[in-house]
């Protein structure tokens, strides 16, 4: 991916250790023209369709010999029952995505780098990606891009997004929804600082709609526990309140209500037949990224 300046949350040298990676789902998905997912709507045909270029990170073994025999060209035969997929990025950029404590970046920033290294990715693979930020509402889309050319614009973007207003999760989601007309893969980078109801009714509107999901919980590890000692003052990121406290007396409770809203919305997830992971900003984001490699979609009942 050829850049003329850097760019801030996917800058070239990242980039490339990413092109070996791929992002595969494992149940079938509906897409618009052939690539490298099994397709719903051609059953289990392997009838041949066309050839592709050879891309790096293809397995080996799909090589046509006899086609570079021939031509001294690398490509791989294409099927019937593969399809292309289309991803959307959902980032939450609400005011409480800006906080920072126990990590060297904000929750925004390592969110934002997620969602630019999830977009290289498919892109680089053959597939389209897409970003629809949001906070109270989702107002808009990027993409999708197919290209990297058509990435860049999306990354620059990216870029000049900053977090601000509060999460109405609920009203997010659907207009989110209204932005993606067709089947894909919803890939949700948030904080998830909602009730796990409104977390799971917006959950389920997106798999009504026949989405395939996958959420990212970004969360600052000074967020799974209650610092400071003595008489401290902590402020909401998204109201403005403040509250006056000694974190000696609430820690213990505080860290049991961090684990319970997690395994909420873990179970949310669940419910929602929906891929679910932790990406604590204190982790590399290579390691989280490897981590959700391979997606392990449920199968629907």
């Amino acid at each position: 991916m050829r850049m003329n300046r850097e760019m801030r949350f996917l800058p070239a040298r990242l980039a490339d250790r990413l092109r070996a990676l791929r992002l595969a789902v494992r149940r079938p998905v509906r897409g618009t023209v052939q690539g490298r997912h099994r397709s719903s709507s051609m059953g289990a045909s392997v009838e041949f369709a066309e050839y592709r270029p050879y891309a790096p990170g293809d397995p080996v073994q799909l090589l046509d010999w006899s086609v570079y025999a021939r031509s001294d060209r690398y490509v791989i035969r294409r099927h019937r029952e593969e399809t292309n997929l289309r991803a959307w990025i959902l980032l939450d950029v609400s005011e409480s995505m800006d906080f920072r404590d126990g990590a060297d970046e904000r929750k925004f920033d390592h969110a934002c780098r997620l969602a630019a290294a999830l977009m290289f990715i498919l892109v680089n693979q053959g597939d389209s990606a897409g970003l629809v930020p949001f906070n109270g509402r989702a107002g808009r889309r990027l993409g999708p891009a197919s290209t990297f050319a058509d990435l860049r614009p999306i990354l620059e973007t990216l870029e000049d997004l900053r977090p601000s207003g509060r999460t109405h999760f609920e009203t997010a989601i659907r207009d989110a929804a209204a932005l993606m007309p067709r089947r894909g893969l919803v890939l949700l980078l948030s904080d998830l600082l909602e009730q796990p109801d409104n977390i799971s009714r917006g959950l389920h509107m997106l798999r009504h709609e026949g989405h395939e999901l996958a959420v990212f919980h970004v969360l600052d590890p000074g967020e799974l526990r209650l610092g400071g000692s003595g008489e401290t003052e902590y402020r909401e990121l998204e109201t403005g309140r403040r509250l006056t406290a000694d974190p000696d007396e609430l820690r213990d409770r505080y860290s049991r209500a961090v684990r319970r809203h997690i395994d909420q919305v873990r179970r949310a997830c669940s419910d929602a037949q929906s891929d679910y992971g932790l990406a604590l900003t204190s982790a590399p984001l290579e390691a989280v990224l490897h981590a959700r490699a391979t997606l392990k979609m449920q199968a629907r009942p």
